[in-house]
């Protein structure tokens, strides 16, 4: 178990290594906020509809005292629309792109080709000059990964309470990989309803209500590997806090050998991202002209970024579970705004 979720951490490194470039989109000042919501958004969106997922098999609960072990993983598929971003000069008060492009890709597109963004800050003192410096808009990741989604790992347990309910725990230490360290929890619900239908209880159907939340937390420490970026950091971190909820109606045709299961239900979350640290933000002198006009200003800056993402919407899930005795083999799809796909492992006692 301990090396299945080493790999997952792994993979979602691998999304967070580029917050080791944003440390230069600091130089866009006051725009750094927005560019860098627009940049990450599909990464933070995707870790909220994976994390959403795989709360259950089938519709049936255990039997009072009976439990289950499930490991797996899942992994909400980018849309393409999320691959890039238009970029609107309008939206922002110092950039312009120097090639005169008119989008940018996000970190979860398969380009990571990097844009030249030009900055010119009009100087607080009146006399005309301006701050000006150049730096690269980093480009997407998954180049670099299998496929391009966004993975979430599952471990989680489930016991069975009186009453013909469920309750549900995941569970990921933390987990350091280099420069990233990881961990989540969670907890959930499920609640037999078959038991309220009369003769449909004797029969393969069962029927059953699930809530859940979840939280994740990833931090990356953002060393200062590059002296000529114009950006010198001290104690630098990128800090992304995550809460999911979901709400969902189950229902499965439980057979010996093969359960067919499927559910309907709503999806919720929010994520901060924060970027942390002292900054040392370095610009040219020009006047209006470009002409220099000045020695090099510093400007210091402390914890310079504070995002919200939200993703929300409805779900519904298809799935399928090969069941030899305790061992069991699942596999399902969700369809939502990122639709995800699940892979596991559990096994059962009930």
């Amino acid at each position: 178990m301990k090396n299945l979720i080493a790999s997952i951490l792994l993979i979602v490194s691998f999304q967070f290594a580029k917050a080791q470039d944003l440390e230069t989109i600091l130089l866009a000042a006051d725009d750094a906020s927005l560019l860098s919501q627009n940049y990450l958004k599909p990464a933070m969106e995707g870790l909220m509809y994976s994390m959403n997922g795989s709360w259950a098999t089938t519709a049936k609960v255990h039997k009072k005292f009976g439990f289950d072990l499930t490991i797996g993983v899942n992994a909400s598929l980018v849309p393409d629309k999320a691959k890039a971003f238009a970029f609107v000069p309008s939206d922002y008060s110092y950039l312009t792109l120097a090639n005169n492009e008119t989008e940018l890709q996000t970190v979860m597109s398969e380009d990571d080709s990097e844009v030249m963004v030009n900055v010119k800050i009009p100087n607080e003192n009146g006399n005309g000059t301006y701050r000006v410096v150049s730096f690269t808009m980093p480009g997407g990741i998954t180049e670099d990964l299998p496929v391009n989604a966004v993975p979430a790992p599952v471990v989680q347990i489930g016991f069975g309470l009186p009453f013909k309910t469920d309750i549900k725990a995941r569970f990921v230490p933390t987990q350091r990989y280099d420069d990233v360290e990881a961990k989540l929890l969670g907890f959930g619900l499920q609640h037999d309803l078959t038991q309220y239908l009369g003769i449909i209880d004797k029969s393969p159907l069962s029927v059953s209500v699930l809530g859940a939340f979840t939280n994740m937390s990833v931090t990356y420490d953002m060393d200062d590997q590059d002296a000529s970026d114009n950006v010198q950091v001290i104690n630098g971190e990128a800090e992304f806090k995550m809460n999911t909820w979901t709400v969902q109606a189950l229902a499965s045709l439980d057979f010996k050998f093969l359960t067919i299961y499927g559910s309907a239900g709503y999806n919720s979350g929010k994520t901060t991202a924060k970027m942390k640290g002292d900054y040392i933000l370095t610009y040219d002198i020009e006047d209006e002209n470009g002409n220099p006009a000045g020695l090099p200003e510093d400007v210091n800056i402390t914890d310079p970024v504070n995002l919200d993402f939200e993703a929300n919407g409805m779900r519904a899930t298809l799935g399928m579970r090969l069941n030899l005795s305790i061992f069991k083999i699942f596999a399902d799809y969700t369809f939502q705004n990122y639709n995800t796909a699940t892979v596991g492992i559990a096994f059962s006692v009930r």
